[in-house]
């Protein structure tokens, strides 16, 4: 009940256009980053955000979604499909879809919330094998896959899903399309999409098999300074009184935000780094006796789309440093029941003794 009652009341107030925004959250650095850097750059396969009850989780994965611009997108395409990159159509845009003639209109990414509760048919959708094997026709019920194309997939309490249903979240968010078989008849369509998890390890864990393949984890906590706690109270009760008022005091903050991050997906492709760069990811990785090769792969991700948001072609050490942080600890090796403290001195001694 208490969870409905929460998504019952965010529903309302976004649709009055009463959200908290993002520049107004006070603290939680690693996390603000996280989720930027998976808005310019989906490839780094998703953030899982660790921590306590009331840290501002939820908030800050709809107040950033907020701030996102409006995008083109196929009209009456049910996966949203990009007019303007057709490597990513589904089958019917493929069939129907002409560039010159065709409808578009004009859309912003979207939260799609995913409930604990769902099972694998209500993720992935549903073929009428009836339909199929009658008239030869595929029919496709369409899950929240199909809805989550190109826009946020949002998973509170991600810890609580069944673990196949994680698996299959985690394979379509890195694959880029969702796959149905069903009595040897299949179904592909485009499911790309920025994955967030969030999770209060309290409540359990997940394994580390699947944490593993999460982008970047972050782990959040309540301000421990008093001045920055006394910060989020006045911020939120002067939201709570008078929301219009608020959104309009940080409006230059939040038109900031998204050109930067608009900025940043323009010169993403353009990033370059040295080998040296290569190296110091390999050599990190292997002080830290992180497992596989996921991790260096991450890192340089990461480290390339932060580059981006900086607004820079190059890939420096604080871009490294910060890679490191974000996609490194949750990969560490480590004992059953141990938590995985990374050393972050042997990290920057690395990264500033390395040559770039």
């Amino acid at each position: 009940m208490k969870r409905i009652y929460k998504e019952r009341m965010q529903i309302y107030m976004e649709n009055n256009g009463l959200i908290y925004p993002f520049s107004a959250i006070v603290g939680q650095e690693d996390m603000k980053k996280a989720l930027i850097l998976n808005i310019i750059n989906p490839r780094l396969n998703g953030v899982l955000i660790r921590g306590e009850k009331g840290t501002a989780k939820s908030t800050a994965v709809r107040a950033l979604a907020d701030i996102l611009p409006e995008r083109e997108q196929i009209a009456d395409c049910i996966f949203s499909c990009d007019p303007n990159d057709d490597s990513f159509w589904c089958e019917n845009c493929r069939a129907n879809f002409n560039k010159e003639t065709g409808k578009i209109k004009k859309g912003k990414m979207r939260v799609i919330n995913l409930p604990v509760s769902a099972t694998e048919d209500r993720v992935v959708g549903t073929l009428d094998i009836e339909q199929a094997i009658k008239k030869g026709e595929k029919r496709f019920e369409p899950g929240i896959l199909a809805e989550a194309n190109r826009n946020i997939l949002y998973v509170d309490e991600v810890n609580l899903l069944d673990d196949h249903v994680v698996d299959v979240l985690l394979d379509a968010a890195a694959m880029g399309v969702n796959s149905i078989e069903r009595e040897g008849i299949s179904y592909t369509h485009p499911s790309r999409f920025v994955l967030i998890g969030t999770m209060n390890p309290e409540e359990g864990d997940l394994r580390p098999q699947l944490i593993d393949r999460f982008g970047l984890v972050v782990d959040v906590r309540g301000e421990r300074d008093v001045d920055s706690r006394v910060e989020v109270i006045k911020r939120r009760l002067s939201f709570e009184a008078d929301p219009k008022k608020f959104v309009k005091e940080y409006e230059n903050e939040q038109k900031e935000l998204a050109g930067r991050m608009e900025n940043a997906k323009k010169i993403l492709n353009d990033v370059v780094y040295s080998e040296g760069c290569l190296s110091v990811a390999a050599e990190i990785a292997i002080a830290m006796k992180v497992d596989g090769h996921r991790a260096d792969i991450t890192f340089m991700k990461a480290a390339v789309t932060n580059a981006a948001y900086r607004g820079d072609t190059k890939v420096d050490k604080e871009d490294l440093f910060i890679a490191a942080k974000l996609s490194l600890p949750h990969r560490m090796r480590k004992k059953p029941f141990e938590e995985g403290v990374i050393d972050f001195d042997r990290i920057n001694d690395i990264i500033e003794k390395s040559v770039l």
